[in-house]
């Protein structure tokens, strides 16, 4: 794209353009129910939303959810998908949601804050509950003690189902993956991953990406007895390398539920949890608490800290409830801003930048794709020519 961005550009379109029909004639020839149905139920959405009567709130009420947990799933596909070169979505919108609910359930003593459960962080959607005042919440339900109002488990309940579809997402991007070595397996060529380590192997690189890479092609050339529990166990743990689980499962033969299920157990179930309640336990003052008193306990036990540990203690305990505090209600002549102005636009020129090189690795690969199989039809074209010629002379 950087060097040659007319060229790449025309080698994906045309890519895509094949990609869309071969789909197709898959469809029509195999797929005829299928798409008979999918006509069917495309008719009725059409008409429920044309056609006005008291149906329309319940037809709004499914589109909200349908929205709701596609824009979570993609969100998953996006950060799992292009083998290491994927959109970290967490970062940018699973973990600033999870971490901006659990803040403000701790500010308001209590979690129904959502006026539904789509009412969330989507596209171009502010959740309700972010600019709104304690006070319009009620009084609190969870009592302050020991700078502990909410429990994990029940700001856990409130986010879990956006954690469990945006897993859901991150197992489906492991897919494409599979699929292609499994293919690659049955045609007997070798994998361009394969391909790929064993150049990068020889290149002059760092010492870190070299362990790494090192590290990659061991898994690669040592993973013949995968099983579901190792799987599993691969894809509970949050790791940089599950990203050639797809490689080695389809390379190697295991069978796809096995590996889709392990898969979507370690990363919707496990793995999900895990960072959900890592992020609660961080902004509920939990882990930080823990932190606290095991360090003052480190503390005690030098000679000459004992004495100005408990004024220590009461400044980071007035630090800790200024900040926990619900913010002061706004004067009616005063216009309130959600957001600072300067950190938004540097968070969303972060974001477009992301996506922008999300978008350029996937064009390029794609591109570079459809270059490689059209000059392998044009050498095995060519050698089955100088081939004939041969046994024609």
């Amino acid at each position: 794209m950087t060097g040659q961005p007319f060229k790449t550009l025309k080698f994906f379109v045309l890519a895509m353009v094949q990609y869309c029909k071969r789909s197709v004639f898959y469809l029509l020839a195999k797929g005829g129910w299928l798409m008979l149905l999918s006509t069917v139920v495309a008719a009725v959405g059409i008409v429920l939303v044309t056609i006005d009567g008291p149906h329309e709130k319940h037809v709004e009420e499914l589109s909200n959810y349908l929205r709701f947990g596609l824009w979570w799933i993609a969100l998953g596909v996006a950060s799992s998908i292009g083998l290491g070169s994927g959109l970290h979505t967490f970062v940018l919108y699973l973990g600033p949601h999870i971490a901006l609910f659990t803040i403000k359930a701790m500010q308001c003593g209590r979690v129904d804050l959502k006026s539904a459960p789509y009412d969330t962080i989507q596209l171009k959607r502010v959740p309700s509950w972010l600019g709104k005042d304690c006070k319009e919440f009620g009084d609190p339900v969870f009592p302050f003690s020991h700078g502990l109002r909410v429990p994990i488990s029940s700001i856990l309940f409130q986010v879990q189902i956006e954690a469990i579809l945006w897993g859901v997402g991150t197992a489906l991007g492991e897919l494409p993956p599979y699929f292609i070595s499994r293919a690659a397996r049955i045609s007997g060529s070798k994998l361009d991953a394969m391909e790929e380590l064993d150049a990068s192997l020889d290149e002059n690189s760092g010492i870190i990406a070299t362990r790494l890479t090192a590290i990659k092609h061991w898994l690669l050339t040592h993973s013949q007895h995968l099983n579901f529990f190792t799987i599993l166990v691969l894809a509970s743990v949050p790791n940089p390398l599950f990203d050639l689980a797809g490689i080695m499962c389809g390379q190697f033969g295991v069978p796809f539920w096995k590996f889709f299920a392990a898969t979507l157990i370690g990363k919707a179930i496990v793995k999900t949890h895990i960072q959900t309640i890592f992020i609660i336990s961080v902004c509920n003052n939990q882990l930080l608490n823990w932190i606290e008193n095991e360090l003052i306990w480190v503390l005690s036990l030098i000679p000459g800290f004992a004495p100005a540990l408990p004024h220590l203690t009461a400044k980071l305990h007035a630090m800790k409830e200024k900040y926990m505090a619900p913010a002061p209600p706004a004067s009616s002549d005063m216009k309130v801003k959600n957001w600072d102005f300067s950190f938004a636009g540097m968070w969303n020129t972060v974001v477009w930048l992301m996506l922008l090189n999300f978008f350029f690795k996937i064009v390029n690969s794609t591109a570079q794709s459809y270059l490689k199989k059209q000059q392998e039809k044009e050498i095995g074209a060519l050698t089955n020519s100088a081939s004939a010629l041969t046994h024609s002379d």
